[in-house]
């Protein structure tokens, strides 16, 4: 992957990497809520060598230089720690003590450096001053019994006790900006990962290898749209442009469709929305149109388009209704047939005589029926339907339907012998021609009428994932 890629992945899960920021931050705030503040005291010494004579300048330095190491180890050694346990009267034990006191020395020089790290500040200030008053001392005892001459080594105090007003731990601004670091880090190798382990359809380019048939649409997303209606989105709007060349494929289709079955292989993959947007574009070019809810088990339509929904296709199918009786009008030339009560046995309903007699009765009524029918691989329902239908579409969710479950709704269309017009990739976020399909004959269909002028119901195209 090239770094323009791994932009792209940010860039399409930026959600990820922003809930990992996220938690890293909140974690964070809870060490710093419960961590308990920690002050520092420090202090340096400089340790020179007492031998006299330019000769010796070098072979002093390099003598100092060696014995830090001994230095380091007696500032927190046995003795160092039990004078600071008689003087000091801090209450703590001598490992307690031992464990609050760090000392760092810089290989360039002869700095010694002490520092004493307390949750009571005053506590750290006073083993500080101990150290400070006693450590000098000891190493001239120390040195005066391996020398005769006198002490080699003298050690001064250049930087007195010192206590930071600050906390040195938790500190929260540290913390946030490591957190921040960390949750990009983390939250981008999680993108990557998801990426790579997304199977689902991304570009419209490989549906025609799975389903043998050209893409008829490419149908984006309207984000302009507001979410109050289900008309929503304008006649102008890319959407609607989308699915008038939908409407244009379907018209010019080899083998005349008077009969369509709108499906898909899962749900929520836009098929309902699709649908009612087909049956308005059909009664805009001013034919005769008919929408079927065949969702028997999910009904949605009548709820999408402010109509009745408790009598309708199931009440015709047992007899309970006449079919006139359940047709409700809606704007010019456009009826809708709603689903009906929920029956038990959808699939046995939907596949009954008295569904092909009402089939028979539609086609001589309307130009155009459009059936919202079920996802084909849950249930059975939608197979059925598309067996009855003069042809069907297949709604594909981008970047959610899978290519497995495009092939699985292709096999599924097949063993009941219905006729695929083709995949209609829906749901697009990016402009079409960063989708991987070229815009021809071949992919797109004809050329694209020009649009109609705003005005009526009709306008307007439907948007949304039902």
């Amino acid at each position: 992957m090239e770094i323009r890629d791994y932009l792209r992945v940010v860039q399409r899960q930026w959600w990820v990497v922003a809930a990992m920021v996220l938690v890293a931050l909140g974690v964070t705030q809870v060490i710093n809520k419960r961590t308990t503040p920690e002050y520092a005291a420090s202090a340096v010494f400089f340790l020179s060598s007492a031998r006299d004579g330019e000769s010796s300048v070098l072979e002093g330095s390099m003598f100092v230089a060696a014995r830090l190491k001994t230095y380091t180890e007696l500032l927190t050694g046995e003795q160092m720690v039990a004078d600071i346990v008689r003087s000091a009267n801090t209450g703590l034990t001598s490992e307690e003590i031992e464990d609050r006191i760090a000392v760092v020395t810089d290989g360039g020089s002869v700095l010694l450096t002490i520092t004493v790290t307390d949750t009571v500040p005053s506590r750290a200030e006073k083993i500080a001053d101990v150290m400070v008053s006693r450590f000098p001392a000891l190493v001239q005892t120390l040195e005066k019994r391996t020398a005769a001459a006198g002490p080699s080594v003298v050690v001064e105090t250049v930087q007195p006790v010192t206590l930071d007003p600050d906390q040195v731990s938790p500190r929260p601004l540290h913390n946030d900006a490591l957190a921040v670091a960390v949750g990009l880090l983390v939250g981008a190798a999680i993108g990557v990962i998801r990426e790579i382990c997304d199977n689902s359809i991304r570009l419209a380019g490989v549906l025609p290898d799975l389903t043998g048939t050209p893409v008829l649409a490419l149908i984006p997303i309207d984000r302009k749209a507001p979410r109050t209606g289900p008309f929503v989105s304008d006649s102008r709007s890319a959407r609607a442009e989308a699915l008038r060349q939908l409407r244009t494929n379907i018209q010019h289709a080899a083998h005349p469709v008077k009969i369509l079955a709108v499906t898909s292989a899962m749900p929520g993959e836009g098929r309902s929305s699709a649908a009612c947007g087909l049956a308005i574009l059909f009664a805009e070019a001013g034919q005769k149109v008919l929408i079927v809810d065949a969702e028997l088990r999910r009904p949605r339509l009548a709820a999408f388009l402010g109509r009745e929904g408790s009598a309708g296709l199931t009440t015709v199918l047992v007899g309970a209704a006449s079919l006139d009786q359940v047709l409700q009008p809606w704007g010019a030339g456009l009826w809708l047939l709603a689903s009906g009560h929920r029956p038990p046995n959808p699939s046995e309903l939907l596949d009954s005589p008295k569904m092909e007699e009402l089939i028979a009765e539609l086609r001589g009524r309307f130009d155009k029926i459009i059936f919202d029918s079920p996802p084909l691989l849950p249930v059975t329902d939608g197979a059925v339907v598309a067996a009855r239908a003069d042809g069907a579409l297949l709604l594909v969710r981008a970047r959610k339907t899978t290519g497995a479950q495009v092939a699985a709704a292709v096999r599924a269309l097949s063993a009941v012998d219905a006729r695929l017009l083709g995949p209609v990739f829906n749901m697009v976020a990016a402009p079409r021609r960063r989708l991987g399909l070229p815009v021809s004959a071949d992919t797109a269909g004809p050329p694209l009428p020009p649009a109609p002028r705003p005005g009526g119901w009709h306008a307007v195209a439907l948007s949304g994932a039902l």
